[in-house]
């Protein structure tokens, strides 16, 4: 159980950060729709979201820095732009994030929100049996970053 303490305390610090914004503010705390908001709201946002989603980059590098977590070796651009980009039109799609619906709609009882938790679960379960069903094939690797290249122009 050791190995998912400091998890569980994450969970906690999460669910009680959402609450006290629900509570003290009255908006619930779905970063997916306060990032939008930020970004394509014409009229200036409350200043409530820029200090929300300065406190998650900053609270996050604070607790990175204090507590040494470990160096993450970057991944190519080539991966990470359309991972972004899918990631995205997912959260559109799914009209909010994964934990958006996990921690702030199932805590307010929304249908929808169960909904969506029970197909986010069930495709990533799914996912995973089949990626681990199927034989490993490094040639897919290469012919998507030979597609990319040949699509941004690079060789």
């Amino acid at each position: 159980m050791l190995d998912y303490t400091q998890a569980l305390q994450g969970g906690i610090l999460i669910g009680l950060a959402t609450w006290i914004l629900l509570a003290g503010v009255g908006r619930i705390g779905g970063v997916s729709s306060i990032a939008s908001s930020v970004l394509t709201t014409r009229r200036q946002p409350s200043p409530w979201r820029w200090f929300f989603l300065f406190g998650l980059v900053a609270g996050g590098a604070f607790f990175a820095w204090l507590l040494q977590a470990p160096s993450v070796v970057m991944r190519s651009p080539l991966i990470l732009v359309p991972a972004g980009f899918l990631v995205g039109f997912g959260t559109v799609l799914g009209s909010g994030c994964t934990s958006g619906h996990g921690v702030c709609g199932l805590g307010r009882r929304s249908q929808r929100s169960l909904v969506a938790v029970l197909v986010f679960m069930g495709t990533a379960i799914t996912t995973v049996l089949v990626a681990s069903l199927v034989p490993a094939a490094a040639w897919w690797e290469s012919a998507l970053f030979d597609g990319l290249h040949w699509l941004l122009g690079r060789q």
